[in-house]
């Protein structure tokens, strides 16, 4: 099995990218909605043990821990600690599932791709990229977004260069999606017939 790993800073289209390869027939694990379904389930005791007062109603309120991890990176290495872990975990069945089904390739859409090491676990990596201000112009358009948060969330992020530098392949989304449905496709050409792993 060919394991794509699939990532890109934020703003960057990824989550659109992510939807072609899924039109393609590819299984996709998606690490953002993991950990959304977690902060109902699995990580809310430990993440209100670590963080008291961020869980509302028996769910993770992702604005109220935002607040405890904003310019406070040890902070953020404690949420890492709880929260990969139990990500890695679902990935690690969802490769196992997939694997017994037969297929052939399957991506792995994970946003801190590099910043986890995450790259040794995938045989080839796909970086989602558009221009500087393309970025700041989508993310800012969201609601909640200032240009105080975007910064913080870009210093937690690998700079898009250096991201693009160790990319077996970049997708370039400040076009069209018919542009980068296109792309998708031609990364899966590239790697039809590549020897993949065993996953046990």
């Amino acid at each position: 099995m060919f394991i794509l790993g699939l990532t890109g800073s934020i703003g960057m289209g990824k989550s659109t990218t992510a939807k072609f390869f899924r039109e393609a027939g590819v299984p996709l694990h998606d690490s953002d909605a993991v950990v959304h379904r977690l902060y109902e389930g699995e990580a809310v005791a430990p993440v209100e043990a670590a963080f008291p007062g961020s869980v509302v109603d028996g769910k993770v309120d992702r604005g109220r821990l935002s607040e405890k991890l904003v310019g406070n990176p040890d902070a953020i290495r404690r949420l890492e600690a709880i929260v990969h872990p139990l990500v890695r975990a679902v990935s690690h069945r969802f490769l196992q599932d997939q694997a017994a089904r037969g297929a052939r390739v399957i991506v792995l859409d994970i946003p801190l791709l590099f910043e986890t090491g995450g790259e040794k676990n995938v045989d080839a990596v796909v970086v989602v990229s558009a221009p500087a201000d393309v970025q700041r112009a989508r993310v800012l358009s969201r609601p909640g977004i200032t240009t105080e948060r975007l910064d913080a969330l870009l210093a937690r992020q690998m700079p898009d260069a250096e991201k693009r530098a160790r990319a077996h392949f970049v997708v370039d989304s400040s076009r069209s999606f018919d542009s980068a449905r296109a792309q998708v496709g031609g990364i899966l050409r590239a790697i039809a017939g590549l020897p993949g792993r065993r996953i046990s």
